[in-house]
């Protein structure tokens, strides 16, 4: 935001230097992030003179070109070469010197230079209007009063106007430094903590009256909650014409390009006083009626940029009795504003819902002055004052006469916000004691009333245009702005507690697991928590009214926060894809967000995506595909990292898997892992296969606490292994088998895997072969051949019975 410091000094009569000034603001929290000069004359015309010209001779050598000697005050005359028609003896005329540096209306400077024209010696410049600034004449030299003084620098003369602007880095919360008032205000209150007390100067608008009442321009706000507080107000007779220098001068500091007087001057009370104001033709409003609400989805209109827009049935407009005019809070019409034929007004001032004014600009990608201010919420209090000041400009520059009495829709005041401060907390959070009087004089100074004092605290009443400052913590941090963060003396005595903490902390388990897998290749991402809410689509599981939606989104596509973090991990993935990164290895520890029956949710996870090979190729090895199973390794060794063993394994009952697993303790779901459907995958323009795991986190952490971890010494025994191969139906899983097993012989059996799978030739219809091992163990003793016989028989036969096994 840029900030004029010659418009400051128009509210305080301040006489810093800009460097102490910026330090200042700065402290007070309105951080300057550079200083820029200003000079209504690019140059400032330093080098130019006021010359008389004594003689003016034809050139030998060129019929037009005249050779002239000019006084211009520092002794024997020069000789100059000039070319304009129009140049004679007697003149008194501007003269650039030898060195002065002049721009062209492009903004490139050159310099005067010594030097022959055609064989005769010019010593310098004299100008047309255009080559000086001051004009677009180049008919001929600038001829000036004959009582003007030789000598006299042409900066003087022509009151060149010369300001420093501060860009000031303006955070979101600062509705209220959103103006050339609001930031003299700030200032006002950080020198009166200096002992430097000046008056802030407020423009006047007691000479405000209705001249007559011919010209009424009825209002009716329909929503009411969009709109606040509209104001409105007809001038009719105006002269629209340029702007005077003063108005140009100020608006062009801060980047502004000038362009009619009404319009300038809307602009103008807008960055002075932060009020967004608009005027529209007044014969141009149909049936001389203002409705202020929404229309239907799909209707047609062209802004003020040539745009052909279609509405939202949410966008708040400015209608007259036939057609809408204004984009409210945001844009106006091409067909309703100002232009050269303008003789009638109406000039509107209002407060806008922000969170309405902020979507419709979001909706249609339109980023004005007025929605910036809209949007973080303008003082509802000065909504007539600012209308008055515009029309008191108007009627001044413009002309014209108050046709109207100014209409007024305020139905529900804003009322100023109460807050209640204790001096405990104020000490406690600063960490440093003030002295009671100096918080009352800070917080007066911001213009926060005290209502009462105690002994323990004040209670406040905070004014409407501060919308941040709504709780005690937000006063504090206002106390200690203008207070002084430098102020803050630092101890040299440095104390710490030692925290007990629990080897279970989340964090701690977070960098185990993260360091684990990034040791195996994985990349860790941090997605937005916000995304698209057509994503809920792609599963049956989410509900779209479990979405948490934002009130003042970004853009419609992050409007809500996540209810998985597949979507945004595929998003990643794809973003790869489409740069030839084709193996990826990623997790991301991160929340999903659910709104379920009014009760927020925020449940933490774990994820990891797998796509492409395993390995970069390379010339030892064949690349390798990652798989499901390659998926299932990474999981369990996550979970015994963490010191989970025992486990169930169950078919993953979700729709966002081909095919998957589920690894559950109990009713305690631990994780989901699988093959991502490829519908989903090609949703993102991923066309390979994408493997996805799912750690519920809170789940992991508290079966992770409960586990306890057994140290036991290696056994003296030997294991003893045997293999069977089963032939098996088609809908018989490992789990069966697994299950059957350790039913059969919990006591010696310790381990029993899954090592081959075969389906095809030679098998019958609906059959497969598993190749199983089973791995038994005595810690007391060697097992016997007979003994493992025995067992091996058992389990046979439960195979045989239970799951219709066949031995191959």
């Amino acid at each position: 935001m840029k900030i004029s410091y010659n418009w400051i000094k128009q509210f305080l009569k301040i006489d810093w230097p800009t460097e102490q000034t910026s330090e200042l603001l700065t402290d007070l929290g309105l951080e300057v992030e550079g200083l820029d000069t200003y000079q209504s004359i690019k140059g400032g015309l330093q080098g130019v003179v006021v010359g008389e010209v004594l003689t003016c001779e034809q050139h030998t050598n060129a019929d037009k070109l005249k050779v002239t000697t000019v006084n211009i005050g520092t002794g024997d005359p020069v000789q100059i070469v000039c070319g304009a028609p129009n140049v004679a003896a007697g003149q008194k005329v501007p003269v650039a010197t030898i060195g002065t540096t002049l721009y062209t209306n492009e903004g490139e400077a050159w310099t005067i230079k010594k030097g022959k024209i055609r064989g005769e010696e010019s010593h310098g410049m004299i100008c047309a209007e255009d080559e000086l600034g001051l004009g677009t004449s180049h008919d001929g030299i600038m001829v000036l009063a004959e009582d003007t003084v030789v000598g006299t620098p042409c900066a003087d003369l022509f009151k060149i106007e010369n300001d420093y602007v501060f860009e000031i880095g303006l955070t979101p919360n600062r509705a209220d430094a959103m103006s050339h008032f609001g930031v003299a205000r700030d200032l006002k209150a950080g020198l009166q903590h200096k002992d430097i007390n000046l008056e802030l100067i407020t423009p006047s608008v007691s000479s405000f009256h209705v001249d007559s009442r011919i010209l009424k321009i009825d209002v009716d706000v329909a929503n009411k909650e969009l709109a606040p507080r509209y104001c409105g107000v007809t001038i009719s007779g105006v002269k629209v014409a340029e702007s005077p220098d003063w108005i140009k001068h100020r608006l062009k500091a801060i980047g502004l390009s000038p362009i009619n007087n009404i319009v300038d001057i809307t602009n103008y009370v807008l960055h002075e006083l932060g009020q967004p104001l608009h005027a529209f033709d007044a014969n141009k409003i149909s049936g001389n009626k203002i409705e202020v609400k929404t229309l239907e989805k799909g209707t047609k209109f062209t802004t003020l940029d040539g745009i052909e827009r279609e509405l939202h049935e949410d966008d708040l407009m400015i209608c007259d009795t036939e057609k809408p005019l204004c984009i409210a809070g945001v844009f106006g019409g091409l067909d309703s504003g100002v232009t050269q034929g303008t003789t009638n007004i109406f000039l509107e001032s209002a407060f806008f819902n922000p969170v309405s004014v902020r979507k419709t600009a979001k909706r249609h990608a339109l980023n004005t002055d007025a929605s910036f201010r809209f949007e973080r919420g303008i003082d509802p209090n000065i909504t007539e004052y600012a209308l008055k000041r515009a029309a008191l400009l108007i009627q001044d520059i413009a002309g014209g006469e108050i046709t109207s009495d100014v209409s007024d829709a305020y139905p529900n005041k804003i009322e100023d916000f109460q807050v209640h401060l204790t001096f405990d907390k104020v000490t406690k959070l600063i960490g440093q004691e003030i002295p009671k009087e100096t918080i009352k004089s800070i917080l007066s100074s911001l213009e926060i009333k005290v209502n009462n004092v105690t002994e323990t605290g004040l209670g406040l009443t905070i004014p409407a245009f501060r919308n941040d400052v709504q709780r005690e913590a937000d006063v504090i941090e206002e106390i200690l702005r203008v207070y002084g963060y430098n102020n803050i003396v630092t101890t040299t005595k440095l104390n710490a507690s030692i925290s007990n903490a629990s080897k279970f902390e989340d964090y701690k388990l977070q960098n185990v697991i993260g360091n684990q897998l990034v040791s195996q290749g994985f990349y860790e991402i941090m997605a937005n928590s916000l995304t698209n809410p057509n994503y809920i689509s792609l599963s049956e599981q989410l509900k779209e009214e479990h979405n948490v939606t934002m009130l003042n989104p970004l853009s419609k596509d992050l409007s809500v926060l996540r209810q998985s973090l597949l979507f945004s991990g595929l998003e990643a993935i794809s973003y790869n894809i489409n740069r030839r990164q084709n193996n990826i290895k990623f997790f991301e520890f991160g929340k999903t967000y659910h709104n379920y029956n009014g009760n927020r949710e925020e449940p933490k996870h774990l994820t990891l995506l797998i796509t492409g090979n395993k390995t970069e190729e390379n010339w030892f090895s064949a690349s390798e595909r990652s798989s499901f199973f390659y998926l299932k390794g990474t999981v369990e060794s996550i979970l015994d990292r963490l010191g989970i063993s025992r486990y169930r394994a169950t078919t993953v009952k979700s729709d966002l898997f081909s095919e998957g697993i589920q690894y559950s303790q109990g009713k305690t779901v631990l994780v989901d892992f699988g093959i991502v459907k490829s519908k989903i995958a090609k949703h993102f323009d991923i066309s390979q296969e994408v493997l996805f795991a799912n750690f519920n986190w809170d789940n992991i952490i508290e079966v992770a606490k409960r586990n306890k971890i057994k140290f036991t010494p290696i056994p003296k025994y030997p294991e003893v292994r045997r293999d069977f191969a089963l032939l098996l139906d088609n809908n018989v899983t490992f789990d069966d088998i697994n299950t059957i097993a350790r039913q059969t012989e919990k006591k010696l059996l310790k381990k029993v895997n899954l090592f081959d799978v075969y389906q095809g030739k030679n098998l019958p219809n609906g059959k497969k072969s598993y190749a199983v091992s089973f791995t038994f163990l005595d810690e007391n003793k060697t097992l016997t051949d007979k003994v493992i016989d025995k067992i091996m028989s058992k389990l046979q036969s439960n195979f045989e019975n239970k799951l219709g096994a066949e031995l191959r």
